[in-house]
């Protein structure tokens, strides 16, 4: 039996968006959450944002991430636990931080990505993509970046 154009672009569709780098963004200052979102969902990857580390680990529990981008102060506190629960569970994340990358940063932080705000979107998208294809040791179809 033969699929109707439409389920089978649905199907489609549902294949690209499964295909396509999720992000999850951990940022409580709105305008700076929705600058993020714009550039990585115009660049081709899927978002979704959370303002608190209790909200970004109740969306952890039910879906995965390639991904996740830190702001690192949160209103709530540091997101060192966070982050300590992204390393255990391999996923990659960059900090995204109004404080400057400092000498004496906790060791499991060693290494990471860390971007000093406001950062320009190529920069950003440079280090996401670049944390991604290191990350998933292939090529991902590497979205584009536009001036």
């Amino acid at each position: 039996m033969l699929a109707s154009p439409a389920s089978s672009t649905k199907e489609f569709m549902s294949r690209e968006v499964m295909d396509q780098p999720r992000c999850l963004i951990v940022e409580d200052q709105i305008l700076i959450a929705l600058l993020i979102e714009t550039y990585l969902e115009e660049a081709g990857i899927a978002v979704q944002t959370v303002a608190s580390i209790a909200e970004a680990r109740a969306w952890l529990e039910t879906n995965a991430a390639n991904i996740v981008i830190v702001d690192f102060m949160l209103k709530n506190g540091p997101a060192t636990e966070l982050t300590g629960e992204l390393n255990r569970r391999a996923i990659p994340f960059v900090i995204y931080s109004g404080y400057p990358l400092r000498q004496s940063i906790p060791s499991e932080l060693q290494g990471v990505p860390w971007l000093k705000k406001p950062t320009s979107r190529n920069d950003l998208l440079k280090i996401v993509l670049k944390t991604l294809m290191a990350m998933s040791g292939q090529a991902l179809s590497a979205p584009t970046l536009h001036s």
